[in-house]
């Protein structure tokens, strides 16, 4: 049996999105009027490991699903970008679904039903990351199971990285197996800020800041900022998953997350004009084209 690791394991969440587009907000008891939008492929575990298959790196996910239709979606978008799936199908949960609200400026609110994502549990999660070079975890799913899948990514010598979304107070506890933290400024805020985190033990904490773009904090070295790439966006749903998992696969190539960090924000900048989290115009060509044109 060999001991080279290689390529991305993803362990999270997968759920059908169900997107309206509306113009703002319904008011509480306000019926609005929307248009349907269309039913992706969604969950932040899904998109980031399909994003991370579709940057050109080996991926596997770990997930748990319905017996449903929902489900069959889901695993086909996942062969269709040539992710692995170490899917588990819940014999009693439903599929997690997310009802995204898509506004016209690009921005959007999602609520999440979690389903057959709350049944992932420790043995899923353990056996999912085996042999991965990088390891990628979001708190979409059973927070127990996300800290043991970063123990045994960090035991194996992988590469580690949380995408602490949504936050959660768990997640300070789980730095000592964190390489990379990634958060935006909302979860940022809510975990205690850059300090806090960097007391906690988390070394390398790239702060993510929408059209803002990005900004990585690591201890005892100065900031460095990375622009957004300038864009018309379509629709933001699963940017910043775009984001981290194109982070993971440049780092599983080797690539300083310096240059990691700039083909994740192309990558998100690229899922951000098309309509849907998993879009198939993500790809190491359009990638290196908005990278190229900057």
């Amino acid at each position: 049996m060999s001991d080279i690791l290689d390529g991305v394991a993803v362990v999270g969440s997968a759920n059908l999105d169900l997107v309206v587009e509306v113009s703002r907000p319904p008011l509480v008891g306000e019926t609005l009027l929307g248009r349907a939008g269309g039913r992706f492929s969604g969950g932040k575990g899904l998109n980031q490991a399909v994003a991370s298959a579709r940057s050109g790196a080996p991926t596997r996910f770990c997930a748990v699903v319905g017996q449903d239709e929902a489900a069959d979606v889901l695993q086909q978008t996942l062969a269709d970008a040539g992710v692995v799936a170490a899917v588990r199908r819940s014999a009693a949960a439903p599929t997690g679904v997310a009802h995204v609200l898509a506004f016209d400026d690009g921005d959007n609110s999602i609520i999440v039903a979690a389903g057959a994502n709350a049944e992932l549990d420790t043995d899923d999660a353990v056996a999912g990351v085996a042999g991965a070079a990088v390891v990628l975890a979001q708190l979409e799913v059973p927070v127990g199971s996300i800290a043991a899948a970063l123990q045994a990514g960090r035991t194996a010598g992988a590469l580690t990285i949380l995408n602490a979304a949504p936050a959660h107070a768990s997640t300070v506890g789980m730095l000592a197996d964190v390489d990379v933290l990634v958060v935006n400024e909302t979860e940022c805020t809510e975990l205690g800020g850059v300090d806090r985190l960097h007391a906690a033990g988390a070394q390398t904490i790239v702060l993510t800041q929408g059209a803002g773009g990005v900004t990585l904090h690591r201890t005892d070295e100065q900031t460095l900022h990375i622009d957004a790439f300038r864009i018309d966006p379509v629709d933001s749903t699963g940017a910043g998953d775009a984001f981290c998992g194109v982070l993971a696969a440049a780092l599983s190539h080797g690539e300083s997350i310096e240059d990691a960090l700039v083909r994740a924000c192309a990558a998100g900048a690229v899922v951000a004009q098309h309509r849907g989290a998993t879009t198939s115009a993500l790809s190491p060509a359009s990638i290196t084209a908005l990278v190229s044109s900057r």
